[in-house]
């Protein structure tokens, strides 16, 4: 099983995401408040820690939110997820996969 470790927002486009202990997502529009969300295709961005672990090696002390993710995961194969799947993140809310991007 997966779990969240980070969520990360920012106000402007442009500009590093930070993280932030809670945030209320919107159904097609994203995370309230940050930069990405909105009518569009990447509302929400993911990605896993197994990625981000790949390049500690040169920058040991890579923040969450350094690659413009707003949730960092540990524990799922994110970019082997086919498009249009599913993830529960708590009882009540679901996150779909929309792009793949490597």
């Amino acid at each position: 099983m997966g779990k969240i470790l980070a969520i990360c927002t920012s106000p402007r486009r442009g500009t590093v995401k930070t993280a932030v202990p809670s945030a209320v997502l919107t159904p097609e529009w994203g995370i309230v408040g940050d930069a990405h969300a909105g009518d569009w295709h990447r509302q929400i961005s993911l990605l896993g820690t197994e990625s981000v672990d790949k390049l500690r090696h040169i920058l040991p002390d890579i923040p969450a939110g350094a690659f413009a993710e707003n949730i960092l995961t540990e524990g799922i194969t994110l970019y082997k997820l086919p498009i249009g799947t599913k993830l529960r993140a708590v009882s009540y809310t679901h996150l779909r996969a929309h792009e793949t991007v490597l």
